[in-house]
């Protein structure tokens, strides 16, 4: 059974070498107390030396981890080994104070502050019982001198961690000339351990209570029941620590203590270090032994854990034969463009299921970034009335407009489709950082085993998409520039002249049946002038009528088109009349008064049609000329919006994804399968074969402990 504990001890140092203390919940003797406690003194009376630094305030300020191993010959030297150096021994104990001292300092620092990282040490001795014991800092209320103020709250924690462990036994020291009920450490203890179970309590300072008192209803366990029992202990004085009392005549004095005491005479037997020390040694090897299925269950699955960790790792470059070192290379290879392909597929076994990523964060890019960029610019961005006016009168000359001219149209609506070309760049770089980041997260725990393997493979690919995206950008602007090259209003899509006309004659039509429903509820006047035409007084303007006039309806349904945009002759354009008209015209009569009245009117209301400030004022035929060309451009431009969003997408697959996706391989073997380059790149990183090293280390550790343990069942 001693051997449990010497396993567990050999357990604890490995796990705890290897920075892995919480993976293995271990069986041992925590120990918990308030400063000036004792426990110090208890520790050192158990190893019967003195080797714990000593001084006020807080001196234990990182945990240390005591193994006590039992040597057999009871002449055999003693001495000390700590883990954090390798192959020394102390045999002088002072030295041990001072290591302890410069070890503490060194993560702790000069302060008074407090390290979590436990210190192993490992006293071999025939004077000692195989114990692991714990020594924790002392539980605190007020900070010491330069100590944080937030000190309690972090010993507090620190202390929970390792008392919370169920399989940890709590070794809890009170002062006996203190009032048990306020004691910290059986406070704490009982947080953890409400039924006492795996609680044993420990009595100092029992020859420093008031005379006529003592402990012995304690002791008893008639006012506090623990289920492990209290032990009453006397360490040495102040006195007999500065004189270098001995500690077997300490132990001496204990023993008479108890036996010449009055009131503890009947329990002297159970009390003193000496049984302290037997009962722990019982207890823990009681516990480890209750433990032990569990243990030993625990002990299976971490060894299968490892064993599949350490499989991951690979084994060592240097036991790989020359012969070898190509076919691993050629695997990895592919192993690394089949993952990049996989991640574009979204056959990944490895997909990630927080965030988009590969190719469907590629369809989403398409589908809704590069999508709502495009239709959040509008058709006729930044294109004002009367930037469409000014084109219009521009693309006419010195030559009055007879008809809207398509000059105009296409002078306006070449800038409006350049404003896709931004959209769809900024779409083949977020495909472009995709696909690098797809790169970088292809890695595996064997590749990177060989850091300069997996640079050069990230570098090749990066390498390749770099090489693709300037083609992919340039063709991606060729498009742009091919719908600008040619505006194609022949496209069976596009509104056309007529569309055009029909829209704003729909539009029309709703806006006079509002302003007709409008009028009708103002009652207007009706009236006849002299020359018979006929109106209405409404709202102070005047409505005329002409009862010569043509029906609409009548007229040819393209008149008004042919209008603005003119015909192959003169008799096809009304805007200049028919060859008839112009015949009768150069015969007809002088114009009479009234004509010349009403020519002369219109140049005056032409005059007035200057406001106040100078700009001229649109004309009906200017704001129609406007719409018309505002809705041609919105037509023309969706449609090459509708193109671009379809062909975009398809040249950044086909240029840069499909185009990587295939050629990676061949590219990394072109580039990195070159049997001078194979002991460069099958440099093994030194934190793997730490890791490695470790790994195997703990797992000869766990299979050494599972068979002892399946031994002694």
């Amino acid at each position: 059974m001693n051997d449990l504990i010497e396993l567990t001890n050999k357990l604890q140092a490995v796990v705890s070498s290897v920075g892995a203390d919480n993976t293995l919940d271990l069986p041992l003797i925590t120990v918990v107390g308030s400063q000036s406690s004792g426990k110090s003194s208890v520790l050192e009376t158990l190893v019967q030396r003195d080797f714990l630094p000593r001084g006020s305030g807080i001196v234990t300020r990182r945990p240390l981890i005591l193994q006590l191993v039992t040597l057999q010959q009871s002449d055999a030297l003693e001495y000390g080994e700590f883990l954090h150096i390798k192959d020394k021994k102390f045999f002088d104990f002072s030295e041990i104070r001072q290591e302890i001292e410069r070890e503490t300092g060194r993560l702790a620092g000069g302060n008074k502050g407090i390290s979590r990282m436990p210190i192993h040490l490992r006293i071999y001795s025939p004077k000692v019982l195989n114990l692991t014991l714990v020594d924790l800092p002392g539980l605190t209320k007020v900070p010491f001198s330069d100590q944080p103020n937030d000190i309690e709250k972090q010993i507090r924690n620190l202390v929970m961690d390792f008392i919370s462990n169920p399989n940890s036994i709590i070794l809890a020291v009170t002062p006996a000339n203190s009032d048990l009920v306020n004691s910290d450490s059986l406070k704490i203890a009982r947080q953890v351990d409400p039924e006492g179970k795996r609680t044993i309590g420990v009595l100092t300072k029992l020859d420093l209570m008031d005379a006529g008192t003592n402990a012995l209803d304690i002791l008893s366990g008639r006012s506090y029941p623990l289920k492990l029992g209290f032990i009453g202990v006397v360490n040495r004085s102040q006195q007999d620590i500065l004189t270098n009392k001995p500690m077997a005549n300490a132990l001496e004095a204990e023993n008479d203590f108890f036996n010449q005491h009055p009131a503890y005479r009947s329990v002297a037997a159970r009390c003193g270090t000496q049984y302290l020390s037997k009962q722990l040694n019982t207890i823990l090897l009681a516990h480890i032994k209750e433990k032990l299925p569990e243990l030993r269950t625990k002990l299976g699955t971490l060894i299968s854990q490892t064993q599949q960790e350490l499989s991951q790792y690979g084994e060592p470059t240097r036991s790989t034969e020359p012969l070898h070192r190509g076919p691993l290379i050629l695997r990895m290879l592919t192993k690394f463009s089949n993952d990049f392909v996989a991640a574009i597929d979204g056959t990944s076994a490895e997909m990630s299921t927080k965030e988009l990523c590969g190719g469907a964060r590629i369809y989403y890019i398409f589908n809704n970034v590069f999508g709502h960029a495009l239709d959040a610019i509008p058709a006729c961005s930044n294109l004002s009335n009367h930037d469409i006016r000014t084109a219009i009168r521009n693309s006419t000359g010195p030559r009055p407009s007879l008809f809207v001219p398509e000059l105009a149209f296409d002078l306006l609506v070449r800038p409006q489709i350049k404003l896709l070309e931004a959209p769809s760049l900024r779409c083949v770089e977020l495909v472009y950082e995709e696909l690098m980041k797809v790169c970088h997260n292809s890695d595996t725990k064997e590749l990177l085993r060989y850091p300069r393997l997996h640079q050069r493979l990230v570098d090749v690919v990066s390498e390749l998409l770099r090489e693709r995206l300037s083609p992919t950008s340039s063709y991606v602007e060729s498009l742009i520039s091919i719908e600008r090259a040619y505006i194609n209003t022949n496209h069976p899509d596009f509104l056309g002249a007529a569309g055009a006309m029909a829209n704003l004659e729909t539009e029309s039509k709703k806006k006079k049946k509002t302003e007709s429903k409008r009028k009708n509820r103002m009652s207007p006047t009706s009236f006849e002038s002299k020359n018979g035409r006929s109106g209405s007084i409404d709202n102070g303007s005047i409505n005329l009528e002409n009862s010569d006039s043509v029906d609409s309806s009548s007229a040819p349904k393209d008149s008004f088109l042919n209008y603005f945009f003119g015909g192959a002759g003169k008799n096809e354009r009304p805007a200049l009349g028919s060859q008839e008209m112009m015949t009768k015209a150069q015969y007809a009569p002088p114009m009479s008064v009234n004509s010349m009245m009403e020519s002369e009117m219109v140049k005056k209301l032409e005059q007035a049609s200057l406001n106040n400030d100078g700009p001229i004022v649109p004309t009906d035929r200017e704001e129609l000329e406007t719409h018309l060309i505002r809705t041609l451009i919105t037509s023309y431009f969706n449609i090459v919006r509708k193109n671009i969003q379809d062909l975009v997408p398809k040249s950044v697959m086909h240029l840069l994804v499909n185009y990587s996706r295939e050629s990676v391989q061949n590219r990394l073997v072109a580039a990195l399968y070159k049997e001078e380059n194979f002991d460069d790149l099958l440099q093994e990183d030194d934190t793997i074969s730490t890791e490695r090293e470790k790994c195997k280390a703990m797992l000869n550790v766990y299979k050494q402990a599972f068979e002892i343990i399946k031994n002694s069942l």
